[in-house]
Order: C-alpha cells, then sequence, then structure tokens
C-alpha cells in the first residue's frame, strides 16, 4: 500500500504476493518476533499500515509482539483510496474489522498512528468518522502525525495547528507530533557512505543534515557532493528544510 503522504518509495506491510496477486504475510514473521525477543531480550514493535489484519494468519503472527502501531488515515472507502492508494483487492471495511477483530484478540499494547492532510482528512465530518471506527479499535494510544517530509504529491499539505488541536479535541486522548524526528541511524548494514545515504534515502527522504552526518561515519569524504554532482542525488525544499532523494523517486528525472 502506498501513500500519498510518503515519499515516493512503496510503504507496504511485511508481505509477499500469493500466485493469485493476493497480498499474505510473509510465513516467518512469528518466527522473527520470537526469536528477537530471544535474542535482545526487550520489548518488541511492529509498524504496519494494517492492510493485511483481516487475515487471521497475519493476526496470528503477530500475537507475541509487545506492541503493534497499524495506520489509519481515512474515515471512509473514498478517502482511504485517495490517501493510502491500496493495492486493489483491499477493501477499508474489511481492514477495519481486522483491527477490530486484533483488538479483541491481542493482549499487547495497539499504538494507533492517524496522518492528518490538510483539506483531505482534517475537516469536521472526516474527523467524526475517524472518531467512531477509533472508539471500536480501542487503541491503546493515538498518535496524530502530519506529512512532515517531501510528500508523493505536491498537493499534499501540512494541516494548520488549528486543525490539529481540533482534531486532538474529536478523536480525544491523543498526542500530535509535529517536529522533525532525531536520532542517529543505524549504519552497521552498509559498507560505505554512498550504500548508507541511498539506502535510506530510497526509504524516506533526508534532511541534508542528515546525510552529512552519515557520510562522517564512514572513512571517505566528498561522498555526498560527488552523488549530488553525479544527479543520484536531488535536493527538495519542504516546509523550509532541504531534502535529498534518489533522482529515480523524482518525477521527470
Amino acid at each position: 500500500m502506498r501513500g500519498i503522504a510518503s515519499n515516493s518509495a512503496s510503504q507496504i506491510d511485511y508481505v509477499t504476493f500469493a500466485g493469485d496477486g493476493e497480498p499474505t504475510l510473509s510465513l516467518d514473521l512469528g518466527w522473527l518476533i520470537r526469536r528477537s525477543k530471544e535474542a535482545m531480550r526487550c520489548p518488541v514493535a511492529v509498524i504496519t499500515n494494517g492492510s493485511l489484519l483481516w487475515q487471521k494468519e497475519v493476526r496470528k503472527e503477530l500475537i507475541e509482539a509487545d506492541v503493534v502501531l497499524p495506520s489509519l488515515d481515512a474515515g471512509n472507502e473514498s478517502l482511504f483510496r485517495t490517501i493510502n492508494r491500496p493495492y486493489g483487492a483491499l477493501k477499508f471495511n474489511e481492514i477495519i474489522k481486522g483491527m477490530v477483530d486484533f483488538r479483541h484478540e491481542y493482549k499487547g499494547q495497539i499504538w494507533l498512528e492517524v496522518m492528518l492532510l490538510q483539506d483531505i482528512n482534517d475537516n469536521t465530518s472526516a474527523l467524526d468518522n475517524f472518531d467512531w471506527f477509533i472508539s471500536q479499535i480501542n487503541p491503546d494510544r493515538i498518535y496524530i502525525t502530519t506529512p512532515i517530509r517531501p510528500p508523493a504529491e505536491p498537493w499534499v499539505k501540512v494541516p494548520t495547528p488549528e486543525a490539529i488541536i481540533r482534531a486532538q479535541e474529536v478523536i480525544g486522548n491523543s498526542t500530535a507530533i509535529r517536529e522533525i524526528e532525531n536520532g542517529e541511524f543505524g549504519l552497521g548494514a552498509s559498507d560505505n557512505a554512498e550504500e548508507a545515504i541511498l539506502e535510506i534515502c530510497s526509504r524516506h527522504p533526508l534532511r541534508i543534515e542528515q546525510a552529512i552526518d552519515i557520510e562522517k561515519g564512514f572513512p571517505e569524504s566528498g561522498i555526498l557532493d560527488k552523488m549530488m554532482l553525479d544527479g543520484r542525488l536531488l535536493e527538495v525544499t519542504y516546509n523550509s528544510s532541504v531534502y535529498l532523494l534518489p533522482a529515480k523517486f523524482v518525477r521527470g528525472k
């Protein structure tokens, strides 16, 4: 499922596709959760768009996670299609029912993420729909987020502060996350700065200062300038910040 508020890299659940084209969970996710808890001896959280929770097998694989963080960006089928641009076989009502069923079966924490987009799903009618469905899912926490990184479509805008406050009032018991993310990236899987920068910004746009910090984590220098000079990375200005994207993700490039 590929959302308009994400960067142009796809964001999907941990899935494969069966011979008939139906999405299905990768069968080792439950094993991966168990082995991670054994090896790391710490809680395991699974971030998911929630689009496959209507499948009983998916819910069973996730049952041993300590926290599951699904997303809900729409309160009806039409907005769901507009915002999330789902794989054709996915249906909004099935996804909602899957989240509700998972809540009944799952003993861990559910933290729901709601992405608000200006003039798309931040109006009173859309928020009322959110509130009803959220009450059925009954998450332990609700996080209201906004498109802080460059979106896939230029018409995606950040809601006004007033709209975010209104959303918190309507949805209730929610936390708004509006600040840019901080923290260091894990670079252990990359052999060099070029590989690390391309791998990370293929998943989401990097602020230019983040890319500079990544380069500093490797012995070679000048890699970032070289990648920008030869056109593999492009600068995009969004919300007064400069981001880097692989050129192949920018339309017309």
